[in-house]
């Protein structure tokens, strides 16, 4: 199962990275050699980077933010459409329960 990790934790790390970037020739190789000083799999620390370059504009890409309200609008769509197939089969019983052909 994976870890959580606190936002003021990633945020400590992303700025541990960024101040020691120019030490390193890549963004991953910053973060491979920063991840075990801080208890973190390099891969996550270079998605946070990422994402903190993309939030500040460094990068092209969706935000935090678009991506927290994409979330919301897809749990929101899921739903709806499971509230539609309710309805839906609910409406085609009592359709037959009306149907004057069946008494």
């Amino acid at each position: 199962m994976p870890k959580r990790y606190p936002a003021e934790v990633r945020d400590r790390a992303v700025r541990m990275v960024n101040d020691r970037l120019c030490e390193y020739p890549s963004v991953f190789a910053a973060c491979k050699a920063l991840a075990p000083k801080l208890d973190v799999g390099p891969e996550s620390l270079r998605r946070w980077v990422l994402q903190a370059q993309i939030d500040t504009g460094e990068k092209d890409g969706p935000t935090s933010t678009e991506l927290d309200e994409l979330k919301a609008l897809r749990a929101e769509n899921r739903d709806l459409k499971e509230a539609n197939e309710i309805l839906k089969a609910a409406s085609i019983f009592f359709a037959r329960e009306l149907d004057p052909r069946r008494r």
